[in-house]
């Protein structure tokens, strides 16, 4: 299986997790492969670093054994950087798998905010000839209400980042696309709400070449789960309500969503009380297997969503996608490797 979304903390946050505890709780729940994001710390916006960390990386899997590491190159405003992001993912593709943009702060403070300098950074990208994955967190900076959280309470963080953030994101990036003609596969990160899913079902009907993830928490929680201070349910984008979760899990169970995605950012009890957002995602993904399983996904649809399409479209060559047969099992042996658990009413 593939996880084409994970956050592996280390160097600086070590206290968080390192890349071979990351690297060993997934290669217990059956994955051979994981993509890291780049906002660690300090961020992977440079050659130097990226290398860095691949090197990292690639030790940490080689004692693991059995898992592969790639990374995301982070992007930036400044075109010099991006040249240098660029060139390094084409002469190290797959170890850098691909891009990311952070279009909205979140962990990291990588936002790269407002259309006009987001539309710079696909520029950029044009010029460069990049025509890779650029995966995309997407929230609008300027809809979001940051004095609506109320500290101690996670379930107002989905009034602080509401739901029309990222739905006015997305459309400001596909049109974006279109207008810059950018040649590589633009990917919606862990999408929350219906109405993303219906503007990029609109923009693929106009031939964009343009995917969706999305993550066991966004499709199996609500908001008000998050409402159980002891889950930690803190995240960005947030939890929605019923709907929303319900429309997300049903395009991820028909295919319209293109792979399940675990978002794996964990955190210290410490952080997550100052207000720190993200969760452990590797043990969800088992629990959501489980439940599409149990939906009446067909084990083709599921080898597509964990690992078949993320495979296909990131440009892998993938041998045949192995799915455990009881994952259940599985998460019982890894969820107590995080001192929350926040699936455990699921399991």
């Amino acid at each position: 299986m593939i996880d084409p979304h994970v956050h592996l903390r280390d160097w600086s946050q070590s206290e968080k997790e390192t890349i071979e505890h990351g690297l060993r709780v997934a290669k217990a729940a059956g994955f051979t492969h994981l993509f890291d994001m780049p906002n660690t710390s300090p961020a992977l916006t440079s050659r130097e670093l990226l290398l860095a960390r691949i090197a990292d990386g690639c030790k940490a899997a080689k004692r693991v054994k059995g898992i592969s590491y790639h990374v995301y190159g982070g992007l930036t405003a400044d075109d010099t950087l991006t040249g240098d992001v660029v060139s390094a993912y084409k002469e190290l593709f797959p170890l850098i798998i691909g891009l990311k943009l952070f279009a909205g702060q979140s962990t990291g403070n990588m936002g790269i905010i407002g259309r006009e300098n987001e539309k710079r950074v696909f520029e950029s990208l044009v010029r460069h000839d990049y025509r890779g994955v650029l995966a995309v967190h997407a929230e609008k900076e300027e809809l979001m209400n940051p004095g609506a959280f109320v500290p101690g309470r996670f379930e107002t963080h989905s009034l602080a980042r509401p739901r029309e953030a990222e739905i006015e994101s997305v459309r400001d990036l596909i049109s974006i696309v279109e207008e810059t003609g950018f040649r590589g596969t633009l990917h919606i990160a862990h999408v929350s709400t219906a109405g993303t899913i219906e503007e990029v079902v609109k923009a693929r009907a106009r031939g964009l070449r343009i995917t969706m993830g999305a993550t066991p928490h966004h499709t199996l929680f609500t908001s008000a789960d998050a409402a159980d201070h002891s889950r930690y349910l803190k995240m960005n984008p947030p939890l929605r309500g019923e709907d929303d979760r319900a429309a997300v899990f049903a395009a991820l169970l028909d295919g319209t969503i293109d792979w399940a995605e675990s978002d794996h950012a964990p955190h210290t009890l410490e952080d997550k009380e100052k207000g720190a957002s993200g969760i452990p995602g590797i043990p969800g993904m088992l629990v959501l297997l489980e439940r599409l399983r149990s939906s009446g996904a067909t084990e083709d649809r599921l080898r597509a969503l964990f690992g078949g399409n993320a495979a296909r479209v990131f440009g892998l060559d993938e041998d045949e996608i192995i799915l455990p047969k009881n994952p259940m099992r599985r998460f019982a042996k890894i969820a107590g490797e995080y001192p929350v658990n926040p699936y455990g009413d699921l399991s």
